[in-house]
């Protein structure tokens, strides 16, 4: 949660590790109104002539697409009695479309990315990223490590996060750099989100959210340069003294408009009531994470009650995952990510691939040319 002007610094103050900038909530981000087919593919053209004498090879120079698969779906995260319990539902809004899945950092640390995670190309089955699998190795060599917080708050600076914001940002710079396509997509709309969930020696818990969105400048007609924004930072948990402590959620897209399990339980939605009648046990953690309470809920019976309630209210046939990460033991899974299907293996960089027949009906960012 951050007050006062965006800036690039970070301080410590004390519980709380606050950039500064605009504060953070615990509700759905807002609605910017995507197009599903605008969020499905990102078509990244490796032209590099003039338009006039890429109209000249455009039969004999084919442009290679690179796919962005979208992690997409709900994140919910409890603060729990000695532990923080991360759950997520996938909304499957293409069939492409991957579940939203924790990342164990480190022994403590979890992260979530939302958005466009998986980047490869279908014609010549390259590989170009596989964000949720590198998260774990992206630092940014430009951050060092400042001393951590350790023993009483106060004093030092928050680099981690920042040198975890940084690295995924480059990353993600190095497959955008060769987007030269129009992408239409809302102002203020991220390409991606991560979620990072932790443990802080002598803090405690934590729960940040990095938005990345991406910008484009028209270098000559219908050729674009792109690169990806630095990041904004939002601390969601711990909240502000004298509000409550309860579920956070983030959701994406945004557009989706889904409400939140509070809101869902404030409302007494009827698949949420069903599992509080349940027992007395599901009744009392209801109640506690709508007091504001969460810490005093029990892990198991935290864990019982969101798994629960996720399944509920998940689209049909939508994969699911959770976790745990203990102050003691650091994270595990209560239920793991799902296998994923068997693909074509893709293609490195320098192997040669045959072109293959695009469907018809596949979604595209990239925006025809324009009369002129």
């Amino acid at each position: 949660m951050r007050a006062g002007k965006a800036s690039q610094g970070w301080t410590l103050l004390g519980r709380r590790r606050t950039p500064t900038g605009r504060r953070g909530h615990n509700s759905l981000l807002p609605a910017a109104g995507i197009a599903g087919a605008l969020l499905t593919m990102l078509v990244l053209g490796r032209l590099t002539l003039t338009p006039r004498a890429a109209a000249r090879q455009a039969s004999e120079t084919p442009t290679q697409e690179i796919v962005a698969n979208l992690a997409a779906g709900r994140v919910v995260i409890a603060v729990v009695k000695d532990a923080i319990l991360i759950g997520t539902a996938e909304n499957p809004i293409e069939a492409e479309t991957r579940p939203p899945t924790p990342v164990p950092l480190t022994g403590a640390r979890a992260g979530v990315i939302l958005g466009s995670v998986d980047w490869f190309s279908p014609s010549s089955q390259q590989q170009f990223a596989r964000l949720d699998a590198e998260l774990p190795h992206l630092r940014s060599r430009l951050t060092t490590d400042a001393p951590r917080l350790a023993g009483t708050p106060g004093g030092g600076e928050a680099s981690d996060i920042e040198a975890m914001g940084q690295g995924l940002l480059e990353r993600l710079n190095a497959v955008a750099k060769n987007l030269h396509g129009k992408v239409e997509m809302p102002a203020g709309e991220a390409l991606a989100e991560l979620i990072i969930t932790d443990y802080l020696p002598g803090y405690g818990p934590e729960v940040w959210q990095l938005r990345y969105e991406m910008k484009q400048v028209e270098e000559r007609r219908d050729y674009w340069s792109t690169r990806v924004l630095r990041p904004t930072y939002l601390q969601f948990w711990p909240p502000e003294k004298g509000q409550p402590r309860t579920l956070v959620e983030f959701d994406y897209p945004a557009e989706s408009g889904h409400p939140t399990l509070l809101e869902l339980l404030r409302g007494n939605d009827s698949r949420l009531e069903k599992i509080r009648s349940s027992g007395a046990t599901m009744e009392q953690v209801a109640a506690l994470f709508l007091q504001g309470d969460s810490l005093k809920a029990p892990l198991a019976d935290a864990a019982q009650f969101l798994r629960a309630a996720l399944d509920a209210t998940a689209p049909p046939q939508a994969r699911e995952t959770m976790a745990v990460i203990r102050q003691e033991s650091g994270f595990q899974w209560v239920l793991p990510p799902p296998a994923e299907a068997e693909r074509p293996a893709r293609q490195q960089a320098h192997e040669p691939a045959g072109q293959q027949e695009r469907p018809a009906e596949a979604p595209s960012l990239l925006k025809p040319p324009s009369p002129r």
